[in-house]
């Protein structure tokens, strides 16, 4: 199943020719890392939200927000932080995520090949409800400091979501690193602005990054599924964590939905596209199964 990205002269990749029967079988090897986005959730209707701009709309039904803050998620969550108290952002993260996620067919799949690694940038806990059948894995959440008095940048869980000594993460076969924090085992999120001028600061030298991510990027690809990179954040993030990877890198786009500086970010980092619907590309992958 091929897909070939729409002529467009911002974009100078190479039209692509990289089907999903060949992404599948480099993710069977191990050899790409998925990166998955709040998009893959999206078609499955969850009562949580599924985009940044959906969770400022969530934030504004609780907290009147200024204008400037409103439908940006972290502006939102710093005005509440700044005007009420941190345990007000924590308490409405909780709030917003708290109904589980039930895993699609891609988190069960993506959980059935005990991939080295996986990447889950959104605050749902569909991720580790796949892999809960396993005993074989732990998760990294990135964590705000705001309160905690250390001077950590992430949390590790065991497949059972008991909290783990950092040590024992090299020895999981599969590690799923979630960013930007979770839901489960236990709320950590980074989400106010503040969380994230902290973490940007160092990001460029990558000491926010766990060792073990490092190590298991560094001779493989990414592929960039249900993302999206309309903001400088998103893009800084992910262009962070897939830093010194070797490639090939992938991402699956609707090229009439990208903006400019999306386009920019896929050209410069060396992404291929795969222009497709989100939910054509998960069928394409798990018929190649």
């Amino acid at each position: 199943m091929s897909a070939l990205l729409a002529a467009s002269p911002d974009l100078t990749l190479a039209e692509t020719e990289t089907s999903t029967d060949q992404i599948a079988s480099r993710l069977r090897a191990g050899e790409v890392i998925p990166y998955l986005g709040p998009g893959i959730i999206e078609a499955s209707a969850p009562q949580v939200p599924t985009t940044p701009e959906a969770l400022a709309e969530f934030f504004g039904t609780k907290v009147a927000l200024p204008r400037r803050a409103r439908g940006n998620a972290w502006a939102s969550a710093q005005y509440i932080e700044s005007m009420k108290h941190r345990s007000t952002v924590e308490a409405l993260m909780t709030e917003a995520f708290s109904t589980p996620v039930e895993p699609t067919p891609l988190h069960r799949f993506l959980a059935s090949l005990k991939l080295p690694l996986i990447v889950d940038t959104w605050y749902d806990g569909a991720m580790r409800l796949a892999l809960s059948g396993r005993a074989d894995w732990g998760e990294i959440h990135g964590i705000s400091r705001a309160g905690i008095g250390e001077a950590r940048w992430y949390s590790f869980y065991d497949a059972e979501g008991n909290e783990a000594d950092g040590a024992a993460a090299g020895d999981w076969p599969t590690v799923l690193y979630k960013p930007h924090g979770s839901i489960t085992p236990k709320p950590n999120f980074l989400i106010s602005d503040a969380d994230y001028v902290e973490v940007l600061t160092e990001i460029d030298i990558q000491t926010p990054i766990p060792d073990v991510v490092k190590d298991r990027r560094a001779e493989r690809g990414f592929l960039f599924i249900g993302c999206h990179f309309h903001d400088q954040m998103l893009r800084t993030y992910a262009r962070q964590i897939m830093k010194r990877s070797t490639g090939p890198h992938y991402a699956i786009v609707e090229p009439d939905t990208l903006t400019r500086n999306e386009i920019r970010f896929l050209t410069a980092q060396g992404i291929e596209p795969i222009a497709m619907p989100v939910q054509r590309a998960i069928e394409g992958l798990l018929e190649a199964a």
